[in-house]
């Protein structure tokens, strides 16, 4: 038994995804005896209904100067932090001298939306290769985990924040306590928080179960996110449904009291409570789902090959991590993943050791089917490649089932 790191309640794994690789860990051959491993298991609290790794690795393993992530290779991802800026903008800052602050900001996706307006701004980014980006962009980036002691230093320093924004790194943070303290000290009181990331209802309800990994100690419900706040005086005003990730939530907070809370607030919570996000018994029927999806994309993938016919991995994505570690994948059954990420070419997926290579070895040679890691990419990914498709080429996604397009 374990205690929950919200509630302090006891809990214990509904799930065990095995022994695991650090997501983002693409390594070299030198490093194949070396690598970190750790087991990646999964529990969802009763009492305050958080959903959550009963391990996950040090910080400094996952977020470092090696980092192998950058939000910005994405156009659909730049057009959606073009639009979330712009609803801080429009919505919310109202002083005449406006100030926001980003946590886990990456290679300054969504504050150049800021800094192009010029308005105040500042990235706290954990990653010391992605937050140099952001620099030679123009946007004003720390690299330090945030904390309450580093907000009191950007108080002293800029003033207290309008704003203070998060996207898809809030369910990263294991101590999550000291970092809404942090916001506290650091947001005027009229300020706002606003975050967004994978939400628990379409993980349950679409089996996308990648969204589980090391980075991602947190799998985050309306429920959980009321509880967490309401423990420091603060409250969920409104929340929006996102596209992103394959599904994901927009949480926007405030101190109680101080702003109107949306019916929205309500319709998921009572929402919610319907699906049982509490119950032992949905997570049960999840983990069946999740083998359930394994065995049949196994099998899928042994019966092309007993075809004669190549696979090749399309995004070397953390998310690929667990379904490659889960599944069982290996090289004998995908030649290698293609990427755009000069940082991942070359290397080989953590713990299978499959090669990744760059794109244009994708395009030169065509597979007969590429496994489509980025599937929450879909849309932009398949109006990029109408060539594969138009010489025959075949999608292998799993989510929300395991399938072969077209």
């Amino acid at each position: 038994m374990r205690e929950c790191l919200i509630c302090k309640a006891p809990i214990e794994p509904f799930i065990s995804f095995g022994r695991m690789p650090i997501a983002n860990g693409f390594l070299n051959p030198e490093n194949f005896a070396t690598e970190y491993f750790f087991d990646l298991q999964v529990a969802c609290c009763g009492d305050c209904g958080m959903v959550q790794l009963l391990e996950q690795p040090a910080r400094e393993q996952m977020f470092n100067e090696n980092y192998a992530f950058y939000s910005g290779t994405s156009q659909g991802m730049k057009i959606h932090f073009q639009a979330f800026a712009e609803q801080v903008r429009r919505d919310y800052l109202r002083s005449a001298d406006p100030f926001v602050v980003e946590i886990g900001s990456n290679d300054g996706i969504m504050l150049q939306n800021f800094a192009l307006a010029n308005i105040r701004h500042l990235g706290i980014e954990p990653s010391a290769n992605v937050a140099e980006v952001a620099r030679q962009k123009g946007i004003r980036t720390i690299c330090e985990f945030f904390d309450a002691s580093l907000a009191r230093w950007i108080v002293s320093e800029h003033g207290q924040a309008d704003a203070f924004l998060g996207a898809n790194v809030m369910c990263h943070i294991p101590y999550l306590h000291s970092v809404i303290e942090g916001v506290k000290i650091l947001l005027k009181p009229d300020g706002l928080m606003m975050f967004e990331d994978p939400y628990l209802g379409d993980i349950i309800e679409k089996t996308s179960y990648d969204q589980i990994y090391d980075e991602h100690v947190f799998l985050f419900s309306v429920t959980s996110i009321a509880y967490l706040f309401h423990q420091h005086g603060m409250e969920v005003i409104d929340v929006a449904p996102q596209e992103t990730h394959g599904g994901s939530m927009r949480y926007i907070i405030a101190r109680q009291g101080v702003r109107p809370v949306s019916p929205r607030v309500f319709a998921y919570l009572r929402q919610e409570e319907e699906m049982g996000l509490k119950k032992p018994a949905v997570y049960d029927e999840f983990r069946r789902n999740c083998e359930k999806s394994r065995d049949a994309l196994m099998t899928l993938l042994y019966d092309i090959k007993k075809m004669g016919k190549r696979i090749v991995g399309y995004a070397a994505t953390s998310k690929s991590t667990t379904i490659i570690n889960y599944c069982g994948i290996n090289a004998d059954l995908i030649e290698f993943i293609s990427d755009t990420t000069p940082v991942k070419q070359g290397k080989y997926s953590p713990g299978a050791h499959i090669p990744v290579r760059p794109y244009e070895e994708f395009t030169a040679r065509y597979p007969d089917y590429a496994l489509l890691f980025a599937y929450n990419h879909a849309r932009e990914i398949m109006a990029k490649e109408k060539n594969f498709i138009a010489i025959g080429g075949r999608w292998i996604t799993y989510v929300p089932k395991v399938q072969v397009i077209p």
